[in-house]
């Protein structure tokens, strides 16, 4: 495909629909969001807007600032390769100390979310949604009014930071004056606002489907994210059967965890058949509008 003008996927007779990408939660199986970036590059294909919610967010940002998917896929293997370093910035990024468990002082592992994106996102990152190079939202949610918030102004690093606040491990944000948590608490897919005439919207989803016959129990802390894996799921599968977004890329190894962040380049390797998928339905969706 030729190279298409900033915001646009090229269309026979000068016609130029919006290119909306929206990506959606799923922890480590999130990192299949980075395959799906690097066949738009190669397409030459950008985003007219982002939209992302929880690992989507942090992904999305980074794109949105002008990162290439082949940048946030060095970044990644680079980032999970050293096992002690990783290990240690996640130390790092922890509000609680183990002795305040015995104290009943709270949760030693939970983690400050703003942290840990200055200690993992790329340098490039802007601290503004005003500075990025695509326009971008991240998906939030209120916890004490239960509702839906979308963020797109002001400082980027603790929008971001709500929208992954997966309660029991990653701290609560506020912003605003309101107590904001995981977006994917009410929308892991936050596609279905913007879908118009002239736009193509495309949702990646990567949550998990069942594991099967597994029997494994899970330890606490496991458990504790897996119902967010199971609510996402469910909350996904409603909304396709409800309304599909215009493409639907579904994404993610089998068998990883929300936080399997260590085969971040057994993840990447397993979603690279995707950029096929992508490419193939883009221009397909492209055929329909022409």
């Amino acid at each position: 495909m030729a190279q298409a003008s900033a915001g646009s996927a090229a269309l026979p007779g000068g016609t130029t629909p919006e290119l909306v990408l929206v990506l959606g939660a799923g922890g480590a199986r999130g990192l299949s969001h980075i395959p799906v970036l690097e066949a738009l590059d190669e397409m030459g294909v950008r985003p007219a807007f982002i939209a992302g919610c929880s690992m989507g967010a942090i992904i999305g940002a980074a794109y949105a600032a002008g990162l290439s998917g082949r940048d946030l896929h060095e970044h990644t293997i680079g980032l999970f390769r050293d096992r002690a370093r990783a290990i240690a910035r996640l130390l790092d990024a922890r509000i609680g100390k183990l002795a305040d468990l015995v104290r009943g002082l709270g949760n030693p592992v939970l983690i400050d979310g703003e942290r840990l994106l200055d200690l993992f996102w790329p340098e490039a990152v802007p601290d503004r949604f005003e500075e990025l190079a695509i326009p971008f939202t991240a998906i939030a949610t209120d916890y004490h009014l239960h509702a839906e918030v979308t963020l797109g102004r002001g400082p980027l690093t603790p929008a971001v930071a709500a929208s992954l606040a997966i309660p029991g491990l990653v701290r609560p944000v506020m912003v605003e004056g309101r107590v904001l948590i995981d977006g994917a608490a009410l929308d892991p897919l936050p596609y279905e606002r913007l879908m118009r005439p002239g736009r193509i919207v495309m949702a990646v989803d990567t949550s998990a489907p069942a594991a099967g016959d597994e029997t494994r129990i899970p330890g606490a802390l496991e458990a504790i994210v897996g119902v967010s894996h199971i609510r996402s799921r469910s909350i996904v599968q409603r909304m396709i059967e409800r309304r599909p977004p215009d493409i639907l890329i579904r994404a993610g190894m089998d068998g990883v965890g929300l936080l399997d962040f260590f085969k971040a380049k057994a993840i990447l390797a397993a979603a690279a058949p995707v950029k096929d998928e992508v490419k193939r339905k883009l221009a397909q969706a492209l055929e329909r509008q022409g």
